[in-house]
């Protein structure tokens, strides 16, 4: 490549940066212009942009985009001076304009027919024109206001001056300006009421070129670092500050050893004093006064290390902890630079649907890793269609409720408790909660009565599942069911989440909630098979101890109670394939996790507390461990894995459906250390099985249920029963069948089967007993000695 063209491509890539950069101020101008047609320093700064876009065009000698930003200045002027008030089909025009600037600065020049055509400029500039009318006057041919300071490149520029340009641009360290076509002296705003076109267009220039590891607020200098650079550097100063943790349990040892070396202290004392009542001798008296005094002496150093560690300890956390934040700091990017383009996708839906809306942002400042802020693009923009969409009425319901015509949406961003929240709210109908209820029993995620009991947040929750839609038909903006169910997925790979609330006719409200950074992540740490664990803070949902003798069996699953609730059982030991724990006594820790529809209790060997741990990726050849998302190093350098909670949810499903869960606490003992005798009952009827459990764990007993033959199989193969309680007539496989299995299986024959049925008749009885059966009870005969005083004539009390 030659220089004049390295340099020509150098200017071009400027100039499509500054587009990008000019087009984000104009739109948020014109967007706050159709609000308040009169906003003088919307005006101004939407000027100063088309003007400045007309100048860079023509030093880059790109003629087909000066028309068009000249007769976009022309309107701005007329509207300055009072000869034109903007209406909204002046804003459609003129952001018209911005995506034509746009197309024109990432078309290539050297094509032989770029895109857009002359054609499609001329086209634009006569409809602009004729909106106009007599506000301005447009020349056809806009008079070339840089050529008295600044000639085209096709005219050829002094060899000084490109040189000057290349260097600049070759330089590590660039002054990056922006390209304005202000007459000379004229003041080049570094920021304006919209945010400071300049401090955009820096960072724009560092995403496009390389990444901005430190911007001078005031424009000063800019350095272009990797980003791979910036993530190591972050990455060190994680772990700068995870290290410093280490210096406390360190001066917590220093603190024992110096109790420790007081009591010796004491004891010289106590020897000093008892000798001092007898003859000793000299050489003893001098020896017990040398250790007095070096004691003594050694007492005195170890206070002042002490008070050098703690104050070492501060000042080492301190300064970690600026490092990382400005490390952190350098990743950042304003929420301004993610959201740039809402308001105006807001704006033209809205007008697409017939619903004037507007978009208020707050927190444009907020910090937001650049990571995580290219990822919440997409969730945002669904967010805000579903708003529109499904939310903001049109203007006839709205004057009818009561409000404005014109909705409002709302997007506020705030950091909290070291969280990232993002609260996106509109002033519209809410969600139809019976509405919502009906779809979810429709489509079949819920019988009548179950959805006809839950509440409003275990409901609002269907609306993130997979292709959950409460529109009845299909349009390109929704109705897919896809927007939330993508929001739900995003938020999983930020390891955050998300919640919706509503209030019926005045407006719904989804709350992002996210870390600050995915480089470093607040976890709870447990022991599974003496082995470290780590769960994401932001996927527990809570964790508490469960007595043994509170653990249920439904359905032939264990489950306890909490909150009025069921909740399902697991062992993380066969979710991470360890041997079984050994049957200890006291209370079970468990960890909640999951979400309203798949809740589940997750039983650990103990809580190791709650750390701050470096993310530490996994190298990329071991592909993707099941269960597990990253690893990180404890504070006394030991290794831990963190868990991949979505993975254990799904492994935890797969065990249920398969009918492989391990049981827990399956043999508890009773005050006397003994082992209780267990014995599965097998009824279809959930008013039978119940009445039965009842009656024999009153009685000591411990007792599991099954719904039918297959579920009692499966139970039978897992565990170890002293007695099987079995209906005959049930679906999948009956009671006979059932008996039939157990005393042809070489390990279960010996097996005592009783069989509880209604059918009462002596060739049912004898079809039973033939079948292997051990008694056979009717039903509609027995009372409740009757079914207690047959187990104890088959398997005895409930103590082994």
């Amino acid at each position: 490549m030659s220089p004049s063209s390295y340099i020509d491509a150098s200017m071009l890539e400027l100039f499509q940066m500054e587009a990008r950069a000019q087009a984000d101020v104009l739109s948020a101008g014109l967007i706050a212009l159709e609000r308040d047609p009169v906003a003088a320093d919307h005006l101004e700064a939407c000027m100063r942009a088309a003007h400045s876009l007309k100048g860079a065009a023509r030093i880059v000698d790109l003629k087909v985009a000066v028309p068009v930003a000249h007769v976009m200045e022309d309107a701005f002027v007329a509207a300055q001076e009072g000869r034109l008030r903007l209406t909204p089909e002046h804003i459609d025009a003129l952001l018209a304009g911005v995506d034509l600037l746009l197309r024109i600065g990432a078309s290539d020049p050297a094509a032989t027919s770029p895109d857009p055509t002359p054609a499609d400029v001329d086209a634009y500039v006569l409809k602009l024109s004729a909106l106009l009318g007599d506000a301005a006057t447009l020349s056809p041919a806009p008079l070339p206001i840089y050529a008295d300071t600044v000639a085209p490149m096709d005219t050829g520029v002094q060899a000084s001056e490109r040189d000057t340009v290349g260097r600049a641009h070759e330089t590590t360290t660039p002054i990056v300006e922006p390209i304005s076509a202000a007459a000379p002296g004229a003041p080049v705003p570094a920021r304006d009421a919209t945010g400071g076109w300049n401090e955009s267009f820096v960072d724009r220039r560092a995403v496009t070129v390389a990444d901005v590891a430190d911007v001078d607020t005031s424009g000063e200098r800019v350095l272009r670092v990797t980003a791979g650079t910036l993530n190591r550097l972050l990455g060190l100063s994680s772990e700068a500050l995870v290290e410093t943790q280490w210096l406390t349990p360190f001066a917590g040892n220093m603190l024992r050893l110096k109790r420790q070396h007081g009591q010796v202290d004491h004891l010289l004392d106590t020897l000093r004093l008892t000798l001092g009542e007898r003859a000793v001798d000299p050489v003893v008296a001098t020896a017990l006064a040398e250790v007095r005094r070096v004691t003594t002496e050694t007492q005195q150093a170890l206070t002042q290390r002490l008070t050098d560690i703690d104050e070492f300890s501060w000042r080492i956390g301190n300064l970690s902890q600026r490092l990382y934040d400005t490390a952190l700091a350098s990743r950042m990017r304003p929420l301004a630079d993610g959201v740039g383009g809402l308001a105006r996708m807001v704006r033209d839906l809205g007008r697409e649907l017939g619903k004037p809306v507007c978009l208020d942002i707050i927190g444009e400042r907020t910090p937001v890793d650049r990571d995580i802020l290219e990822k919440l693009d997409a969730p945002l923009a669904h967010l805000l269609r579903n708003a529109i969409d499904h939310g903001i009425e049109s203007p006839e319901e709205r004057r009818e409720a009561g409000k404005s015509a014109d909705g409002v949406l709302t997007l506020e961003a705030r950091h909290s408790a070291g969280m990232l929240i993002i609260d996106i709210s509109d002033d519209g109908a809410g969600i139809d909660v019976e509405a919502l209820r009906t779809a979810v029993v429709e489509r079949q995620l819920s019988t009548a009565d179950t959805a006809a009991r839950m509440s409003e947040s275990e409901l609002l929750a269907f609306l993130f599942l997979p292709g959950f839609s409460t529109k009845k038909s299909v349009t390109q903006i929704s109705g897919r069911g896809v927007g939330l169910d993508a929001v739900h997925e995003t938020m999983r790979q930020l390891r955050g989440a998300v919640r919706v609330e509503q209030r019926y006719g005045q407006g719904s409200r989804f709350t992002l909630e996210m870390p600050l950074s995915l480089s470093v992540v607040r976890s709870l740490l447990v022991e599974i098979g003496d082995e470290a664990y780590a769960l994401p803070l932001g996927f527990v949902n809570h964790t508490l101890r469960v007595p043994r003798t509170e653990i249920e069996q439904l359905e032939g699953h264990q489950h306890f109670r909490f909150f009025d609730r069921h909740i399902g059982l697991v062992s993380a030991r066969q979710l991470l394939q360890y041997a079984p724990s050994r049957d200890i006594d006291g209370d079970i820790a468990v960890v909640v996790i999951g979400d309203t529809e798949r809740l589940y209790g997750v039983a650990i060997d103990r809580f190791l507390g709650e750390r701050t741990l470096v993310v530490q990726p996994l190298d990329a050849r071991l592909g993707k461990l099941q269960d597990v998302t990253a690893g990180a190093l404890l504070d006394d350098g030991t290794p831990a894995l963190i868990l991949d909670v979505e993975d254990l949810l799904r492994s935890i499903e797969k065990l249920v459906s398969d009918g492989r869960l391990s049981q827990i606490a399956a043999h508890a003992q009773d005050e006397r250390g003994k082992r209780r005798k267990r014995v599965l009952v097998v009824d279809d009827s959930l008013t039978v099985r119940e009445l039965e459990r009842k009656l024999l764990s009153n009685r000591g007993y411990d007792v599991a249920v099954a719904v039918d033959g297959i579920d009692g199989w499966n139970q039978l193969r897992a565990e170890s029963f002293d007695l099987v309680v079995s209906d005959v007539d049930m679906p999948r496989m009956d009671g006979i069948e059932l008996v039939t299995m157990i005393k042809n299986d070489p390990r279960l024959h010996n097996l005592p089967v009783m069989i509880v049925s209604y059918k009462d008749r002596e060739e049912d009885r004898q079809r039973g007993l033939n079948a292997g059966a051990d008694y056979y009870l009717a039903k509609g005969s027995f009372h409740d000695e009757t079914l207690l005083d047959a187990v104890e004539d088959l398997i005895g009390g409930a103590s082994a």
